[in-house]
């Protein structure tokens, strides 16, 4: 067996060392976080489009058929799926799984931050950005007002938290909902595909209305209660964040109420043509 020069190892280790002091030193470094992670998310938008692009092609028989803006929105479903698993994974760390947020540490919990807490709102941000872009640029194609309206205020909301390390806890209590985003998906992936009819088609309707539910209705009213709790802290943060955190949730609250009702609507359709 061959032996490596001990030369080249003390220059990979050299190497290896440069790499971590420059990730630590630019990369990570708390002025560049925000910066670095919202590149860092349009890139990966970028990436998830094309991955997204080259997959279908080759294993789905459904993507070849498909009109030129068809094949971009199947394509942007796929990023925000990626997105959407991220975010939500991240999220739910942070509220349930993390103790950066916990009352029994000293400290306004409404100011509490983290390098990674600030890297995945970054991510986020750069998702939103380029998400809202494509929509615009191709409105109204891939979403209506609706989309616009969602996607400006949750981007605002989570740049601010980001920028400032103020309420991340509330971002990310809001952040939990894109765990309905792949279901969503699934559901059109579903029905371009033809398989409206299909048994997977009405369970995925089913998991739908339950993460919905739990995720964007249960959630949001446990967010709102905890602000009551901790109003006190709340009242604390710069009037705009303090904006952030009543207006854009009870925004998005409605318009989630609104598509629940499309959701109930559906399902019961669906469930009675069954019988």
């Amino acid at each position: 067996m061959r032996t490596v020069p001990k030369q080249t190892v003390m220059a990979i280790k050299s190497y290896h060392n440069h790499a971590q002091l420059l990730v630590k030193n630019y990369l990570f470094a708390d002025p560049f976080i925000p910066y670095n992670s919202i590149l860092g998310g349009v890139l990966a938008c970028k990436v998830a489009y094309d991955l997204t692009q080259l997959i279908s092609s080759f294993y789905s028989k459904t993507y070849p058929g498909l009109t030129k803006i068809q094949r971009v929105e199947w394509n942007n479903r796929g990023i925000s799926t990626v997105h959407a698993v991220f975010i939500s994974a991240l999220s739910l760390y942070f509220v349930f799984g993390s103790n950066l947020f916990s009352d029994e540490l000293a400290g306004l919990l409404v100011f509490r931050s983290s390098p990674l807490s600030t890297f995945g709102l970054g991510v986020s941000v750069g998702y939103f950005l380029s998400d809202l872009g494509m929509i615009l640029w191709l409105y109204p194609s891939l979403g209506g007002i609706e989309y616009v309206i969602h996607h400006t205020l949750s981007g605002t909301a989570v740049a601010y938290s980001m920028f400032t390390g103020e309420a991340q806890l509330y971002t990310y209590m809001v952040l939990i909902s894109e765990v309905t985003t792949p279901e969503i998906n699934i559901r059109w992936y579903l029905d371009t595909a033809g398989m409206k009819r299909s048994t997977a088609y009405l369970i995925n309707g089913v998991v739908i209305f339950l993460a919905w539910l739990i995720a964007r209705v249960v959630l949001f009213g446990y967010m709102f209660y905890h602000v009551y709790l901790h109003y006190t802290q709340v009242i604390k943060m710069h009037a705009f964040g303090y904006m952030l955190v009543f207006g854009v949730p009870s925004v998005l609250a409605i318009m989630n109420l609104m598509w629940f009702r499309k959701i109930i609507t559906g399902m019961v359709k669906v469930l009675t043509k069954r019988r």
